[in-house]
C-alpha cells in the first residue's frame, strides 16, 4: 500500500493544483477535511504534510482533524481509503437560521434601550421564565453560544470567548449571534431586556462569519472548544440539509459528557419532509418556532424528530452597538429552550440531557390544530418543568 506520503503526493500533482501550498483560496481547488483515525495517525498526517510544504487551512487535534485544499479534479480515493483515515470528508458551508430574506432589523421605534426601563420580552413571558426567577436564574450554569459572536453590550455579560475563523475579530459582525444571546441570558437589570436564564454564564464561540456563514470544520472546531471548556448548554441556531458524520461524532461526544445541545429546527416552512441537521440528531434538542398567538410560524420546518415549540417571530433582543431590535427565525426559539434548561441545570446539576430533554417535553403546552410533526410536545412551559425536577 502506498504511503501517505506518497498519496499527499499526487493528490498536489493533479490537473488544477493551484498554490496548495500557501493555505490561500483558489478556483482550482477544494476544500475538503481529513479524518484520521487517532491521535498517532493524525500526527504522522500533519509530519507528511509539513515535509510536503503544504500548509493545513485548519487543524482541530481533538477531532483528528485536519482541512486542506486539494485540486478540484484530484481523486481522493487514495487518501480516504488510507489505513490511517476514517474518512475524507467535504467542508461543506453552513448558514446561520434566520428568517429568509430578513436581513439585521434595527426598527426606527426600538423594542427596548439601555436608556429606558427594562422589558420582559413577550417570548420570555410565553415559556414561564419569569415565575422561577425568584429561586432560579441559571446561576453558574455555563452555555456556549456557537454562532457569529457576541458583541460587546451592556446587557450582556459574556465570560469568555474562542474564534474558529482565522484572521477575523471575536465579537460579532453580523448580529445574529448577540441578538441569540440576549434571548438565552440577557441580565436582569434596569434597562434593555432580560433573558430566559440572566445569571447564566455566556460563552461567545464564533464560528459564523459576517454573513452568517461557516464551514463545518469552523463548527467541529467550536463544538471542540465546547467540550473541552466544560461548557453545560450549547446553542446552535444553525443548519444544513445534508449533515456532517464530524460534526456528528463530535456531538456524540459532547453528550456522552453530560453536555445539553439546543438546536433550531429550520425555516424552510411546511413542506419540508425532514428538520435539519444537527437538530435531527438524537441527542440534540430540536426546536420550532411559534408566533405571538401560539401559532407554528410558518416559516418553521415540519419533520420527525422536533421536541419542543418556543417563540420565534418579532423576538426583541441585543444587537450589536448598544442597541435591541427584533428578529425572526427558528434561530430565535432555540435560545428560549437553552435558557429553559439552564434553569434546569441551576436547580439540579446532575440533570442528564436526556432528562432535560424528557422533562421538557412533558411539561410542554400542546398547541391546538398541530400535529407532532410542527410543534414536537409543543411550547415550552420551563415554571412547570422546574416543579418536575
Amino acid at each position: 500500500m502506498s504511503t501517505m506520503r506518497d498519496i499527499l503526493a499526487g493528490i498536489m500533482q493533479a490537473p488544477g493544483r493551484g498554490s496548495i501550498t500557501s493555505g490561500k483560496k483558489n478556483t482550482g481547488q477544494t476544500r475538503k477535511m481529513v479524518v484520521l483515525k487517532n491521535s498517532h495517525c493524525y500526527h504522522h498526517c500533519l509530519a507528511q504534510l509539513k515535509a510536503l510544504g503544504i500548509k493545513p487551512v485548519k487543524k482541530v487535534a481533538g477531532a483528528n482533524a485536519v482541512v486542506c485544499r486539494f485540486p478540484a479534479k484530484a481523486s481522493l480515493k487514495a487518501l480516504s481509503t488510507h489505513s490511517m483515515v476514517k474518512r475524507v470528508e467535504h467542508d461543506a458551508k453552513v448558514k446561520v437560521h434566520r428568517k429568509r430574506g430578513l436581513r439585521q432589523v434595527r426598527i426606527s421605534a426600538p423594542c427596548a434601550s439601555v436608556n429606558a426601563p427594562q422589558i420582559i420580552p413577550w417570548g420570555v413571558k410565553r415559556v414561564g421564565a419569569p415565575n422561577v426567577w425568584r429561586s432560579y436564574q441559571g446561576s453558574g450554569v455555563r452555555i456556549g453560544i456557537i454562532d457569529t459572536g457576541i458583541s460587546p453590550h451592556p446587557d450582556l455579560r459574556v465570560r469568555g470567548r474562542f474564534n474558529a475563523i482565522a484572521g477575523t475579530p471575536d465579537t460579532d459582525e453580523n448580529g445574529h449571534g448577540t441578538h441569540v444571546s440576549g434571548t438565552a441570558s440577557a441580565l436582569n437589570n434596569s434597562f434593555g431586556v432580560v433573558g430566559v436564564a440572566p445569571k447564566a454564564r455566556l460563552y461567545s464561540v464564533k464560528a459564523f462569519d459576517a454573513s452568517g456563514s461557516a464551514f463545518v470544520s469552523d463548527i467541529v472546531e467550536a463544538l471542540e472548544w465546547c467540550i473541552s471548556h466544560n461548557m453545560q448548554v450549547i446553542n446552535m441556531s444553525f443548519g444544513i440539509r445534508e449533515g456532517s458524520d464530524t460534526v456528528k461524532e463530535q456531538i456524540e461526544r459532547a453528550y456522552r459528557k453530560g453536555i445539553v445541545m439546543v438546536a433550531s429546527a429550520g425555516n424552510d416552512g411546511p413542506n419540508t419532509d425532514q428538520i435539519d441537521f444537527p437538530a435531527r440528531l438524537p441527542q440534540v434538542i430540536a426546536v420550532a418556532a411559534s408566533d405571538i398567538g401560539n401559532k407554528v410560524a410558518s416559516f418553521s420546518n415540519r419533520g420527525r424528530g422536533i421536541a419542543v415549540t418556543a417563540p420565534g417571530v418579532d423576538i426583541c433582543s441585543t444587537l450589536p452597538g448598544r442597541s435591541y431590535g427584533k428578529m425572526s427565525g427558528t434561530s430565535m426559539a432555540a435560545p428560549h429552550v437553552t435558557g429553559a434548561a439552564a434553569l434546569l441545570l441551576s436547580k439540579n446539576r446532575k440533570l442528564s440531557p436526556a432528562r432535560v430533554r424528557q422533562v421538557l417535553r412533558s411539561t410542554a403546552k400542546r398547541l391546538s390544530g398541530y400535529s407532532s410533526l410542527a410543534q414536537g410536545a409543543g411550547l415550552v412551559q420551563v415554571d412547570k418543568a422546574i416543579r418536575q425536577v
